[in-house]
């Protein structure tokens, strides 16, 4: 039997209605933001079929919202600082609203920001100077997915997407890791390749680069000496060539002459220099072309580390790895190399996961930093310079949101938009002002608008986008 209805003049809804979704967290990006929710537990006389966020500028008043069956839900109301609210959605109509959750700032675009080791150009700012300390490169607010190539001696490159989908390069040339049809000339300012505005993702190896396109194909270029492009062959490319022909790729990510990448179906694949058993094939044989790891479907999130070993989150938030383990970095208690994956500890809640050189940093969806293997230098930011072979958490904050891991060091994103940085120092690449190593996290300058730190397992050079309303 329904029940009755009530309420007051002038806000009047009837309780066959829900009520309100409660933990309302907004996640924002530009022109974007990801709205999260807990469903609320009494749902009116019928079940919840709908929600519906919206966004109000707190400037203009103008509202724009989504609907959607789930949280999260994706709302666009473009730049500005918005007030967030949500329904749930029921056969009766929309129930109660939540309070204003209000102050998030939606980005209008990204500035693009590089520091640390600059001798093949790779921070971008038209010099070979080294930065301690983020320098702006160009006065461009369109840049998106952004990440580090890395090589010997600092012979590293940039790569970067900008939001209409162009492929921007910068750095050493090298082995044709610029992709610009050449193997000479470093670039010390971004240069674009091709014409194309399809391309979504970048990731950066050693000495080869790959990216993703929004139609769900694979690019490599560069060295290719261990079959690391997936061709079938070891002949190098100096311009992006498509892996296979294959169009369900959802994310790549390079490391020391492999990679490894997931389909939107949640396999995992792998390919590359097969050393250390880095491939997850339980084999150590080189392999040049895709490979599938197991039979899973579950795979959600990689990450390629620089020392010869990998690491993946399955979408029941358990984390694994394989490869190379002399200095724990496999994450399991032991230094003994597996060639197949293997789980890290017991934790159910692992969020997101980088590989640096020999050491991983990774975050659970409580917030929680953790870092284990090799520690000189204080590259776990633990506080210490001792390796482990087991996660240990890093401090007890629970805010931490995006983690990339470079060579000798780490970098992290907090959710109140600040970067924390920590480990090897001597090129700069904390961004600190200073040269002196740093065992735990400190925070680069006071900017509170960072969007995301790109992903650098080898290199001493950082690239980050900070947001712009």
């Amino acid at each position: 039997m329904a029940r009755r209805q009530g309420g007051t003049l002038g806000t009047f809804t009837p309780l066959s209605t829900p009520n309100a979704p409660t933990g309302l967290s907004v996640s924002s990006s530009i022109g974007s933001a990801e709205v999260s929710f807990t469903a609320p537990t009494d749902t009116g006389d019928g079940a919840v079929t709908s929600y519906i966020v919206t966004a109000i500028d707190e400037s203009t008043g103008a509202s724009s919202g989504a609907t959607g069956s789930a949280s999260p839900i994706t709302i666009s109301p473009g730049g500005g600082t918005f007030k967030i609210r949500a329904q749930a959605v029921n056969g009766f109509g929309p129930g109660r609203l939540t309070e204003f959750d209000t102050g998030h700032l939606i980005y209008a675009g990204a500035e693009l920001y590089v520091w640390g080791q600059n001798n093949s150009g790779q921070v971008g700012d038209d010099s070979a100077l080294n930065r301690s300390s983020p320098v702006q490169v160009g006065a461009l607010t369109t840049w998106a997915s952004v990440a580090g190539g890395s090589g010997f001696g600092g012979n590293d490159t940039s790569l970067a997407v900008k939001t209409d989908g162009t492929l921007w390069t910068w750095g050493a040339a090298s082995f044709g890791r610029l992709g610009n049809n050449t193997t000479t000339g470093n670039k010390s300012s971004p240069i674009q390749i091709g014409a194309l505005t399809n391309w979504q993702q970048v990731t950066g190896g050693s000495y080869h680069n790959a990216a993703l396109k929004t139609d769900g194909t694979i690019w490599a270029w560069g060295l290719n000496n261990n079959g690391q492009l997936g061709q079938n062959d070891t002949d190098a490319r100096s311009s992006p060539t498509q892996t296979g022909a294959l169009t369900n790729w959802a994310q790549i990510a390079a490391g020391y002459s492999t990679n490894v990448a997931v389909k939107t179906d949640g396999t995992l694949w792998a390919w590359g220099r097969n050393s250390n058993g880095q491939v997850g094939n339980n084999s150590a044989l080189n392999v040049s072309s895709p490979v599938q790891i197991g039979s899973l479907t579950t795979w959600s999130q990689v990450a390629g580390g620089w020392r010869a070993f990998n690491a993946a989150i399955k979408t029941d938030g358990t984390l694994w790895s394989w490869g190379d383990n002399n200095n724990g970095q496999l994450g399991d208690s032991t230094v003994v190399a597996k060639s197949s994956p293997v789980q890290v500890g017991s934790l159910t809640n692992w969020a997101q996961v980088s590989c640096g050189s020999g050491h991983v940093a990774a975050i659970t969806t409580g917030g929680a930093l953790y870092a284990w293997g090799l520690n000189n230098n204080g590259r776990l930011g633990d506080g210490t310079t001792v390796a482990k072979s087991s996660p240990v958490q890093i401090g007890a904050l629970t805010n931490w949101l995006q983690t990339a891991n470079g060579y000798y060091s780490g970098n992290a994103l907090k959710t109140d938009g600040t970067l924390w940085t920590w480990g090897r120092n001597n090129e700069g690449q904390l961004g600190d002002n200073t040269l002196v190593d740093r065992s735990s996290p400190i925070q680069i300058g006071a900017l509170t608008t960072w969007l995301k730190v790109g992903y650098n397992p080898g290199g001493k050079h950082v690239i980050a986008t900070l947001g712009v309303v």
